[in-house]
């Protein structure tokens, strides 16, 4: 991609995103993802109803009357952004690219952060750690990403998701909130390391898929190929049983990825590329605030 029509595409999907994070967003995500905890900001006079385990005793010695510490949220958060970059996210038959609605959803949440005052990084990963770029703050950071999200040549077509939580997990040494944007296409069992990921971090899934995925229309012999692997074959889909078992091994999957996430108490959405994905973004903000 020649470096003018990066620039545009990095211009237009900042238009969109900082739009959204700005009008629709605003406020849903400072309420969905807490800060890092409570800091001590001032005392005042001990009033009824106030917790006596906040008493400052040195304070109430003082002045011979009960004063009390006020704590306040401190609000700044570290937001890291764990994106798939591997072979399966160059597919849509609807709508958009995975990659696409990926790079859309990942600007959407940085530009929510820095108006947060959050910091926001990014890990790239296929089945292995493609790149890191470490948290700052700042429309001229978010740009860089987004231009690398639009332009970054992968050097492995492969995924493994485990390879970007023990990442995170290694690198991450105070808690923040992870964002994993894949269309988790993965052979390898993943749930060891969410679950240790996810028990530091406050982790949230964001899965993108294609609805051929789910469903393989009536068309007829089509070709298929891995992009994964580059494995390729021809399917009759005008049979039925194939086209069962087809929605079969999608349902499977989504049941044993389903329960990933339950027992790792981390937060999922599924979106696929011909759906909005600013309604399951809002709806996902709204069920954790």
């Amino acid at each position: 991609m020649e470096t003018s029509e990066i620039l545009k595409k990095v211009r237009k999907i900042e238009i969109k995103a900082r739009g959204l994070s700005s009008n629709v967003f605003a406020g849903q995500y400072h309420s969905a993802f807490k800060g890092r905890g409570m800091a001590f900001s001032e005392v005042r006079e001990y009033q009824y109803g106030d917790d006596v385990r906040d008493i400052d005793w040195n304070v109430t010695a003082r002045f011979h009357r009960p004063y009390v510490k006020v704590f306040e949220e401190e609000r700044e958060l570290t937001v890291m952004l764990l994106i798939d970059v591997s072979g399966s996210l160059d597919f849509g038959t609807r709508g958009m690219l995975k990659r696409d609605m990926v790079t859309e959803m990942a600007a959407t949440i940085a530009f929510s952060a820095i108006q947060n005052n959050d910091k926001i990084g990014v890990v790239f990963f296929s089945d292995r750690i493609e790149k890191y770029i470490p948290p700052k703050k700042g429309r001229k950071h978010i740009l860089y990403i987004i231009r690398e999200l639009l332009d970054f040549k992968p050097q492995s077509l492969r995924t493994d998701v485990t390879q970007a939580l023990e990442f995170l997990t290694s690198i991450a040494k105070r808690r923040c909130t992870a964002f994993v944007l894949s269309d988790f296409y993965v052979r390898q069992d993943f749930r060891p390391a969410m679950q240790i990921a996810a028990r530091k971090h406050d982790v949230v899934a964001l899965q993108v898929y294609d609805q051929c995925a789910r469903r393989l229309p009536d068309v007829g012999l089509m070709k298929v190929v891995d992009a994964e692997t580059g494995f390729e074959q021809y399917i009759d889909t005008s049979s039925k049983k194939l086209r069962q078992a087809h929605e079969k091994y999608w349902q499977d999957r989504q049941k044993r990825l389903t329960e990933i996430m339950a027992h790792s108490r981390v937060d999922m959405v599924s979106i696929a590329t011909n759906e909005d994905y600013v309604k399951a973004l809002l709806l996902l903000f709204k069920q954790r605030s």
